[in-house]
């Protein structure tokens, strides 16, 4: 079947008119000469690239993948040439500050590149996909010798950068990992210890790697908050090799087209990044900037399902639909209908909510009023666990719909389908599985505060214009719940995080009505789209607050009795 092809137009919808980006993007100093005109230039050039340079080495960097020998990596072939063209033409450096290289355009023209790409070929672009947040770490958190050095070929993508924090017995609990650095006379260190699922760890496409590494001082108190971060370059300043070596690559269920690397650091020099001790506070920084963009990637490939699933429909006949006198396109069984507007609704709500949390970055970064930069802070905290989790489900599950339009076909590689759905499985485990996101947003954002920050996004929905009934009805329950929630904790300290997934896609469903609210107003064809959201989507709120006001019961029931006077 054919390559992914971006859609610009629908694309542009969501983004200038049912999010108005342009004007919001305008009313700040830096991007006042970013208008409709360049944001719609600049996304025509950018799936242009797409097009031509990326989606066609989807499938053969799944057959061919990547070639480990002697502790190298080959990448498939076309791989290197497409990322020269990448860096060369500006596409790393389209957020990042003018003084660094970049080009200072804003985070959500970004965001709709990194959409596409990962639509387009999520193997290739697991290789770029960490420099933003590699550069936003070593801006913010590193030295002025380390800036001076490494921060410029971040920024335009001329050196790749990993980010080394997984080792085999330390997963999601980054307080087991044993990487040792220990200080030397120069100011340096030499970092020792093995990591693993390092995306891109070693490769041909750039004469450098960038790994930023978590490790322990020597005088390192135990857990999380003893950790430090270094850079440890795969090159010296001096062009010597490092101490960092692939022992191997992961055989994968998908992601053929990127190396997971084992790295061994051995006695590896590297500097510090931030300071001793709060090396996980500038890892952070590196991290929620990648979690948004794993939303992206499941958005980005289930749309990618959708378009072939879609076109197919458009194809095959089978049987007779409802209604017909002969056999009939596929396309025109309700099944089938069912399926893809289902697909639909869920990929353009997707958009709207991250580009909206795309934007409300660039308010936290360059909005004066501080009221502002408040409300944008409240917005990315409590939608970036929800856009990641949410999405990457949907983006695995829709796909496995939309491979479910194909029959038989769809199983076997010819078509391109069960390549996407392999593919899509890992977003829901790497950057903090789903069940994290959930924890952080209810137990560590939502229940703190008994729910005034939920309740304040909600009101300020509100305030940008009237909410649908449904909105405002899942938003008054949600705010219920998390009373309640907060008061049943005192006894039952257990009840939240056997509840924290229902409540998290609970709160992606009520986001969903209010952007499929916005989105209906603006995208002519919609109309399918739209009822499948009404009919088969948004009922799932009241299956999630069940599930929730039932331990919520039973919890109370047990709750034990007032003391007496």
């Amino acid at each position: 079947m054919s390559d992914y092809q971006p859609r610009i137009d629908d694309i542009s919808r969501v983004l200038m008119e049912a999010l108005d980006a342009p004007a919001q993007l305008q009313s700040l100093p830096a991007f006042a000469e970013v208008d409709r005109d360049l944001m719609r230039q600049v996304l025509e050039e950018a799936g242009k690239f797409v097009a031509s340079e990326v989606a066609p080495l989807q499938r053969s960097g799944d057959e061919i993948g990547c070639r480990f020998e002697n502790g190298s990596v080959t990448m498939p072939p076309g791989s290197r040439a497409a990322y020269q063209a990448f860096w060369q033409g500006g596409w790393p450096a389209l957020a990042c500050a003018p003084e660094d290289g970049g080009q200072g355009l804003p985070a959500v023209l970004e965001a709709v590149l990194y959409e596409m790409l990962s639509a387009a070929n999520h193997g290739w672009t697991m290789a770029p996909g960490l420099l933003h947040g590699a550069y936003e770490c070593l801006k913010h958190h590193g030295s002025a010798e380390l800036k001076a050095r490494y921060l410029e070929k971040i920024a335009t993508g001329e050196w790749l950068a990993t980010m080394c924090l997984t080792e085999p017995q330390a997963g999601s609990d980054l307080g087991l990992v044993r990487t040792k650095a220990v200080p030397q006379a120069d100011g340096s260190y030499r970092v020792s210890g093995t990591k693993i699922f390092i995306s891109g760890g070693e490769h041909d496409l750039t004469d450098n790697i960038v790994h930023l590494v978590l490790a322990r001082l020597p005088d390192a108190p135990p857990g999380p908050k003893g950790l430090s971060l270094l850079l440890a370059p795969k090159f010296l300043p001096d062009s010597q090799r490092n101490g960092v070596h692939c022992e191997r690559i992961e055989e994968k269920m998908g992601l053929h087209g990127s190396p997971t690397c084992v790295l061994r650091f051995e006695e590896a020099t590297g500097w510090l990044v931030g300071e001793p001790h709060r090396g996980l506070n500038a890892m952070f920084v590196m991290m929620n900037a990648a979690r948004l963009h794993v939303g992206l990637q499941g958005i980005g490939l289930l749309e990618a399902a959708w378009q072939k699933a879609h076109a197919y429909a458009q194809e095959r006949r089978q049987m007779r639909a409802p209604g017909a006198t002969q056999t009939s396109l596929i396309q025109d069984h309700p099944a089938i209908q069912r399926i893809l507007a289902t697909q639909r609704a869920w990929i353009d709500g997707g958009r709207l909510l991250a580009y909206r949390t795309a934007v409300e970055l660039d308010m936290l970064k360059h909005h004066p009023d501080a009221a502002r930069r408040e409300a944008a802070q409240r917005w990315c905290s409590l939608v970036t666990p929800v856009l990641k989790a949410v999405w990457t489900h949907q983006g695995f599950y829709g796909a496995s719909e939309c491979l479910q339009v194909f029959g038989g076909h769809g199983y076997v590689r010819e078509w391109g389908i069960e390549q996407i759905v392999r593919d899509a499985r890992v977003t829901m485990i790497y950057e903090g599985t789903n069940e994290i996101q959930a924890i952080d947003l209810l137990v560590r954002k939502v229940l703190p505060d008994g729910g005034e920050a939920l309740g304040a996004l909600f009101d300020e929905l509100a305030g940008e214009g009237p909410l649908p009934a449904e909105v405002q009805q899942y938003g008054a329950q949600l705010r219920q719940l998390t009373a309640r929630l907060a008061q049943a904790a005192a006894y039952r300290q257990d009840l939240p995080y056997w509840v924290a997934d229902d409540f998290l896609h609970a709160v992606g469903l009520a986001l969903l009505a209010w952007a499929g609210s916005r989105i209906a107003a603006v995208l002519p064809d919609w109309q399918a789209a739209e009822h499948a959201l009404q009919t088969w989507i948004l009922p799932q709120f009241a299956l999630r607050t069940q599930i929730m006001e039932r331990q919520l019961a039973a919890s109370e029931h047990a709750a034990p009795a007032p003391a007496a006077a």
